[in-house]
């Protein structure tokens, strides 16, 4: 059971910011949420519905899980001191 994981076009742009050094730990964290969407030290965001993060390093990629059609929709990916703004 595998999900499909769609990055939303805010996150594309926050992925392409980083230096690709961060994208290259990054990317792959991400493309893990697509077997195993809830992963060790994920998060749950409290002040929203079905969003949660994950750590990579001083970064955070907050995203969705729609477990009904199998969906994980990336919001942003940022450094912890910008993520939640």
């Amino acid at each position: 059971m595998a999900y499909q994981v769609e990055l939303r076009p805010a996150a594309l742009r926050d992925l392409k910011r980083l230096s690709l050094e961060i994208q290259r730990r990054i990317r792959p964290a991400v493309d893990r949420l697509a077997t195993n969407p809830r992963p060790p030290g994920v998060e749950k965001l409290a002040a929203q519905l079905n969003r949660y993060r994950i750590r990579v390093g001083d970064h955070r990629i907050v995203y969705e899980i729609r477990d009904a059609v199998l969906l994980i929709i990336v919001f942003r990916i940022a450094h912890r001191r910008e993520v939640y703004r």
